[in-house]
C-alpha cells in the first residue's frame, strides 16, 4: 500500500486508542475464558512508542513497543483493521517499530502471541523471528506463543 502514512506517537494518541478497543474486542472473542488473564498485560498507559498506520487520513493500524529488559523491547498491541488486512500494513508497522528499538539501543524484540491467532504467529514467522520459550509471566501457559527477533541497535548520536 503505497499512500500509507505512518506516525510515531504515544498512548495517548486517540486513534491508537480506538484501535486499540478494536484489538480487545478481537481477543475477547479469541481468547474467551482466558481473556481477563491477558487484558491485565495489555495496558497502554503510558506507552512512549506507538506506531499508528494511517490510509488516506484513516487509522489503519497501530502497534507498540515498551522496554522489556536493558537489550531487548516488547512488540504490543499490534492490530490492522479487519478491513485492512491482507496488505502488508502489519508488516509495515512492525518494521517501524524495530527500527525505533534499534535507535533506542535495544538488539532483539520480543513479543507474545497467541496459538488462537494463526496469522499473526505467521506473519511474524515470515518476518524473521523465532519461538523461545514462554517468558514472564506467559510461563506455563499453554495458549501463549512466545518470540524474539535479533535486531541491530542503531544509536543516535547527536549532531553537532
Amino acid at each position: 500500500m503505497s499512500d500509507l502514512m505512518l506516525i510515531r506517537t504515544d498512548s495517548d494518541n486517540a486513534d491508537f486508542r480506538t484501535l486499540v478497543a478494536l484489538l480487545d474486542k478481537d481477543l475477547a472473542v479469541r481468547d474467551g475464558d482466558d481473556h481477563t488473564f491477558y487484558a491485565q498485560f495489555n495496558k497502554v498507559d503510558a506507552i512512549k512508542e506507538v506506531i499508528v498506520a494511517y490510509h488516506n487520513a484513516i487509522a489503519v493500524g497501530c502497534g507498540a513497543i515498551k522496554l522489556f529488559s536493558a537489550t531487548e523491547a516488547e512488540v504490543k498491541r499490534m492490530f490492522v483493521h479487519p478491513d485492512y488486512r491482507k496488505q502488508g500494513i502489519a508488516a509495515k508497522v512492525l518494521n517501524e517499530l524495530e527500527s525505533w528499538a534499534a535507535e533506542l539501543g535495544f538488539t532483539a524484540c520480543v513479543l507474545e502471541t497467541g496459538k488462537k491467532q494463526p496469522e499473526a504467529i505467521a506473519l511474524y514467522l515470515k518476518l524473521g523471528y523465532h519461538i523461545t520459550p514462554n517468558y514472564g509471566q506467559y510461563i506455563g501457559v499453554d495458549n501463549s506463543v512466545c518470540m524474539i527477533k535479533t535486531i541491530t541497535a542503531k544509536l543516535q548520536t547527536p549532531s553537532a
